[in-house]
């Protein structure tokens, strides 16, 4: 979310940068809102002075109660009344224009940074670097749920009888894989520096339209019927969500968390077939990180972030690229963001497995997480990015460590989590 002053300084960028998202039909909300602000703070100014008179006039009955004055006194209070009365609808007219302004606000997206690419959409994203030497073995590689089965480790016709379609059944060693990487990736963080959490995985309303767009919110939610309560995504909703109404002070930032959650999506829309299997899914879980800090130094915690999740990825040898994500495949709340794909051998290519994310102050704005710094109070930055996602992340490490024989190596990092074990075999 803007700040309102900006925009009503700064009209002309403001069009620009909904231009370069390619959202042409937001244009006119731009003037619409400053006509809003105008007649708000019109209302606002009027309401003032007719409080001062209020108050002014107010003081006087005593006075003239005092002097005996009781018909003159009876004049003034119904004067008072009258004044108030005049109050009461100029004060309804500043709620009404106000509620009307956030809802627009809502909608209008953050201004993007200078060094986003201008692109339509997700075809038009910008490789920037690639980490570890891609290759393709001179053997087949199964899809990704065969090699799955062939450990006894996926049962998906089960889990579409229980919950449907978009749900799964780990078992045995692959089950015993999506922990190990779960809990290295906590480890991981740990030792960078991140303070677990566990946060809760049902977030209400308010939180919900504080972390992401109405647009993202009728894609992704689930509402729990009958309850002020969503499901959450990631547990990025519920650990932003955390700080809100918060006045932190300046001297304890940056905040650096690492956070576990399952997260449940209804992922809408057709689904090709390289994403059938448990590449996208309605329920998985999710290592994640999240940092609040201040505005100078959000850019530099942007690349510790993105660079966390190549590290990892890299320690458990599978090649990677960041992707610098265009200016219309930007969420609208984002200021700018970077894409991890990790390199699939079956396919020969680059597939998305986890996305840095810099806010700016867009969802500090919408939540009022504030910072009392040395000049005042100020509006902390947000930023998330994710360490790993299986069983989404299985599938790179599956590709990536299978033997010629079937069986899956287990990188030396990973190992202790596995019981020691060295290689997954065939059954």
């Amino acid at each position: 979310m803007l700040d309102m002053k900006f925009l009503r300084e700064n009209p002309e960028l403001v069009k620009e940068n909904i231009k370069k998202k390619f959202q042409d039909s937001k244009l006119p909300l731009v003037d619409e809102v400053i006509e809003l602000d105008a007649k708000s703070r019109k209302a606002k100014q009027e309401a003032d002075a007719l409080r001062a008179e209020r108050n002014k006039i107010s003081k006087q009955i005593g006075a003239l109660m005092a002097q005996g004055k009781k018909e003159e006194a009876e004049q003034t209070k119904k004067l008072v009344t009258e004044k108030g009365e005049l109050l009461a609808s100029l004060e309804a007219k500043e709620a009404e224009y106000a509620e009307k302004i956030y809802k627009i606000m809502l909608v209008i997206p953050n201004m993007i940074d200078e060094s986003v690419p201008v692109g339509r959409d997700d075809s038009e994203n910008v490789e920037v670097e690639k980490f570890g030497e891609p290759t393709v073995p001179d053997f087949e590689i199964p899809y990704h749920s065969e090699i799955m089965e062939s450990f006894d480790g996926l049962d998906l016709d089960s889990a579409r009888e229980v919950a449907g379609n978009g749900f799964y059944y780990l078992m045995g060693d692959i089950a015993r894989l999506h922990s190990a990487v779960i809990s290295y990736a906590r480890d991981f963080m740990i030792d960078r520096g991140f303070t677990y959490c566990v946060p809760p995985f049902m977030i209400r309303s308010n939180v919900v339209t504080g972390v992401m767009s109405q647009t993202e919110m009728d894609a992704m939610m689930y509402k729990i019927e009958g309850e002020d309560l969503y499901l959450i995504g990631t547990s990025e909703h519920s650990m932003i969500g955390k700080f809100i109404n918060k006045i932190l002070d300046e001297e304890k930032l940056p905040y650096t968390l690492t956070s576990y959650s399952p997260c449940f999506r209804k992922e809408k829309g057709a689904h090709g077939i390289e994403e059938r299997g448990v590449y996208r899914i309605h329920q998985f879980e999710k290592q994640e990180m999240i940092v609040v800090c201040r505005p100078e130094e959000s850019k530099m915690w942007f690349d510790k972030l993105w660079q966390n999740t190549v590290d990892l990825f890299r320690s458990l040898d599978i090649p990677v690229r960041t992707l610098e994500c265009c200016s219309g495949d930007l969420a609208d709340l984002k200021v700018k963001s970077i894409d991890v794909e990790a390199w699939s051998p079956r396919q020969k290519k680059y597939f998305e497995v986890g996305s840095c994310s810099n806010l700016g102050d867009a969802q500090a704005r919408r939540l009022k997480i504030r910072v009392n710094g040395e000049n005042g109070k100020y509006l902390a930055h947000t930023l998330n990015n994710t360490v790993v996602a299986p069983p989404r992340m299985l599938i790179a490490f599956l590709e990536n460590n299978l033997e010629a024989d079937g069986s899956v190596r287990i990188p030396e990092a990973l190992r202790p989590y596995m019981g020691g074990m060295e290689k997954i075999e065939k059954k």
